[in-house]
């Protein structure tokens, strides 16, 4: 799982830990961090910095990715942008290449985080990974979703995250189940 925001506190880590919380038995989840990764520049492909390295190889032992973003300035942040670019280098050896995704956003706002969720399909697309189309996860009003130990407050919040771990769990093994078909 990738957290796009980098602030320790942040309402995104608390979706994100809260969506680890409702995950079926069956789908191991843990945090990639990336706050340590420096800027993606191709003068460093033949000798790529230790964080680099270190963050493709935890992703090349993923089976697939969930992003849980905030959205800043109806985009994508930084940081997480980064990360993905840094992924995807050098050419012909990105570590996204067919592994399963998902976006949950989530925002202050009534919005949900529309616009970051969009960008980032965009970018996963290109990157060759099947994203979830279903349930779509925009998370409207996120400050109000936590009470002061930081536990969702609604049953229907809860539930509704639920689903989304659900639906990615069967969205993962209906991936792998047909490239194990096709003998990739």
């Amino acid at each position: 799982m990738l957290v796009g925001s980098l602030r320790t506190g942040s309402y995104t880590r608390k979706i994100a830990r809260a969506l680890i919380g409702l995950a079926p038995v069956n789908l191991n989840c843990n945090i990639v961090e990336f706050a340590d990764l420096p800027l993606y520049t191709e003068d460093s492909d033949g000798f790529p910095p230790e964080a680099w390295t270190r963050f493709r190889s935890e992703i090349r032992d993923a089976d697939a990715v969930l992003i849980v973003t905030p959205e800043y300035n109806r985009s994508v942040p930084g940081g997480l942008k980064n990360a993905i670019d840094v992924g995807s280098r050098p050419p012909f050896e990105s570590v996204w290449n067919g592994l399963p995704a998902a976006v949950v956003s989530a925002s202050p706002s009534k919005v949900g985080g529309f616009g970051a969720n969009h960008h980032i399909r965009q970018s996963l697309v290109f990157l060759n990974m099947p994203v979830m189309q279903q349930p779509e996860a925009y998370l409207p009003e996120v400050a109000a979703m936590f009470d002061d130990q930081d536990r969702l407050k609604s049953p229907e919040a809860r539930d509704f995250l639920a689903k989304v771990m659900s639906s990615f769990t069967d969205w993962v093994m209906l991936v792998h189940g047909a490239r194990s078909r096709a003998g990739a």
